[in-house]
């Protein structure tokens, strides 16, 4: 699984080196096999694992020069949400000829949720937040509507995108 998702995202690199030159994107893309999801992710779309007593995991590892600097200690988590170059990535489909991405696979959150989205939903609203928002929800694409509705209110300074997984039976 892990080595189709990394021929996926190498076509997918193909396809925008082609379509836009020059241009960059992020991609976080999920498998879900049983139990299992294979994660795929450049950039600094996130996927998250919520689960239904409130506890939220960030799947995915920000590819942006200031999560980078966070990691590192030089900058603080604070520091990092309100710094004025948070968005520059050094890891993005379409940049560059070699790319090189975070594949994994882990456990589906049981009972829980999975969560794609990018920054537009995850750089406005804490964590516990997005979480309250899918549980409290009576469907799915409620709380989908939800979290970009919450997400436009808090400013909705960029491009938000969700995608909301629950596994049934």
């Amino acid at each position: 699984l892990q080595e189709m998702m990394h021929s996926a995202i190498t076509e997918a690199q193909r396809a925008v080196t082609r379509a836009a030159p020059g241009s960059g994107t992020t991609l976080t893309a999920a498998l879900v096999l049983g139990q299992q999801m294979t994660i795929g992710h450049v950039g600094d779309s996130r996927a998250y694992g919520l689960q239904t007593d409130g506890r939220v995991e960030v799947l995915t590892r920000d590819h942006s020069l200031i999560k980078r600097l966070e990691e590192l200690g030089q900058i603080t988590s604070e520091e990092a949400a309100n710094h004025k170059q948070r968005s520059v990535l050094y890891r993005a489909l379409g940049q560059g000829e070699l790319l090189e991405p975070d594949i994994f696979t882990v456990p589906f959150p049981q009972p829980g949720y999975l969560l794609l989205c990018t920054d537009g939903l995850w750089s406005v609203l804490p964590d516990k937040d997005l979480c309250n928002l899918v549980t409290s929800a009576p469907f799915l694409h409620a709380a989908c509507q939800n979290l970009i509705a919450a997400a436009n209110n808090a400013g909705g300074p960029d491009n938000i995108s969700v995608i909301l997984v629950q596994m049934t039976g």
